[in-house]
């Protein structure tokens, strides 16, 4: 009787949640119209339907085109899903057009045209563009709560995002003179329309108008942030307006930057494919041949920790290595990787491929083998394993055919159980030995682990047989016997031996 109860118990959330989703309307439905109506006004949803269009008709097709946009079931219909992606911060611009442009981009793309694509994609008006590619900006302020030398190294890096991809290339002007691009924070009214009034946190973050005027706004009582767990994550607003100025409209690709609802940091790269392609097709690809250059997100993580730029922001070097300054992922930041002795003491930076040749950049997830100290290494899809520096595989293995997770968060070899263990999100996978298959019944709940959060950064087993968790700047003590986590911290300052510390002073690096 008790196990019935439960059953229902936990159905019945899902009941309710089902009726919201069957008829939201219930709540106000006129009012909820009236105020999605607007919406789709404001953004270039309604504006784009056939004038003669019924009412109801032009509605639905404007529900239709905002719900494919932004990755939703196409239906529509004004149900839960749509009403709650409308009420996310995005970005102020209108996104009129970017149906029509990236359809067209796709079609060319299979046509295999990419070579004559007219010069309409993804800007709204013919001409919308910079005729210069030397382009100078300013920014005017920066939000209080916010220390000045971070946000100028945000800012650098931002343009320099759009710079490593394209012909273009950014200088800061001289706070006395012209500039071609400002950057300024400003509160509620600012004489750009009541329709682009600020409204505090939430709502519309920022705004940006296209080349020849030069300006990106943004709201000065949004609560700003250059760290990617907390606030509202600056960095990723800068470059996504930088690219409005620069006559990017909104894409509705996957993962894109220039995408109307900000995208999150994570590991892939930050600008996606069709960032790329836009903005090559109005200024070229990178002068003199080179390649472009794409950084992963988690690169961005913390502008505050590792700005280099000025005197405030620059970090004694007896504090510690790289690592110690921003995040590091799989022990191991891009290219390199440090060894760190038991009393703290850190070697220099050495290239991954120097210990491991073949290893790619970026190594997502690692773990050693306790049993035949054996090194696996996972990015994407693929994995390695090496045998000290010989490579025990030949070559790299396409590791999801035996349903690993493509880019896991970390490994880790887990002692009761003698086999690898990979986190992804929230869930965790228990891998058969060999490393390529999956044990069945899996993947958990990472709620197994108790207290361990998603997406951690890497693990490391301990002499006294607890296991570290990382995640940005913050790390958990997992107790193996019980499976939960006992204490918690910051790895830099309460870690001695990761190195990150000066022996005498004891500064703390975050």
């Amino acid at each position: 009787m008790v196990a019935r109860v439960g059953l229902l118990l936990r159905a019945l959330p899902l009941l309710l949640w089902g009726r919201l989703d069957a008829q939201p309307a219930e709540r106000g439905g006129q009012e909820l119209r009236k105020e999605a109506e607007a919406f789709l006004e404001k953004y270039g949803y309604l504006n784009e339907q056939v004038p003669k269009a019924p009412t109801s008709t032009r509605f639905s097709d404007a529900i239709r085109a905002f719900q494919w946009a932004s990755h939703l079931p196409v239906s529509g219909v004004l149900d839960r899903a749509t009403l709650r992606q409308m009420t996310r911060p995005r970005c102020g611009v209108t996104d009129t057009n970017s149906y029509a442009a990236w359809a067209e981009r796709i079609s060319d793309l299979f046509a295999r045209h990419r070579n004559k694509m007219r010069r309409k994609k993804r800007f709204a008006k013919q001409g919308n563009k910079w005729y210069k590619q030397h382009l100078s900006y300013r920014l005017v302020n920066w939000p209080e709560r916010l220390p000045e030398p971070a946000v100028r190294g945000a800012v650098r890096a931002a343009f320099q995002l759009w710079s490593n991809v394209s012909a273009l290339e950014f200088w800061e002007a001289p706070a006395t003179g012209p500039a071609d691009i400002r950057l300024t924070f400003f509160q509620g009214d600012h004489n750009d329309g009541l329709g682009n009034a600020f409204d505090g946190p939430g709502g519309a973050l920022a705004h940006a108008f296209l080349p020849r005027r030069g300006e990106a706004h943004f709201d000065k009582d949004e609560r700003w942030s250059l760290s990617r767990r907390r606030g509202r994550n600056l960095f990723v607003v800068l470059a996504h307006e930088i690219g409005h100025t620069l006559g990017l409209t909104h894409s509705p690709a996957p993962r894109a930057l220039m995408a109307p609802y900000y995208k999150r940091l994570g590991r892939d790269a930050l600008l996606s494919w069709d960032d790329v392609l836009a903005v090559q097709s109005l200024y070229g690809k990178p002068l003199g041949g080179s390649v472009a250059v794409q950084l992963p997100g988690k690169l961005f993580t913390d502008f505050e920790a590792w700005d280099s730029h000025s005197p405030q922001g620059r970090r004694p070097e007896t504090q510690g290595p790289k690592y110690c300054h921003s995040s590091f992922d799989a022990i191991t930041v891009g290219s390199h990787f440090w060894e760190v002795a038991a009393d703290g003491n850190v070697s220099e930076p050495r290239p991954l491929q120097e210990r491991w040749v073949g290893l790619p950049p970026n190594i997502e997830a690692a773990a050693v083998s306790l049993e035949d100290g054996d090194f696996y290494f996972f990015k994407g899809g693929r994995c390695w394993r090496f045998r000290g520096p010989k490579a025990v595989w030949g070559l790299p293995q396409l590791c999801r055919a035996g349903g690993l997770p493509r880019h896991p968060d970390a490994a880790l070899f887990f002692s009761p159980l003698r086999r690898l263990i990979l986190f992804k999100g929230a869930r965790y996978y228990v891998l058969a030995r060999g490393g390529l298959q999956v044990e069945p019944y899996y993947p958990r709940s990472l709620q197994d682990w108790g207290g361990i959060p998603e997406e951690v950064s890497g693990a490391l087993p301990r002499p006294d047989g607890s296991i570290i968790f990382f995640r940005d700047d913050r790390y958990w003590r997992l107790d193996q016997a019980k499976l939960g986590a006992t204490t918690s911290g910051r790895w830099a300052t309460e870690l001695p031996w990761m190195g990150c510390w000066h022996a005498n002073s004891g500064s703390a690096l975050f």
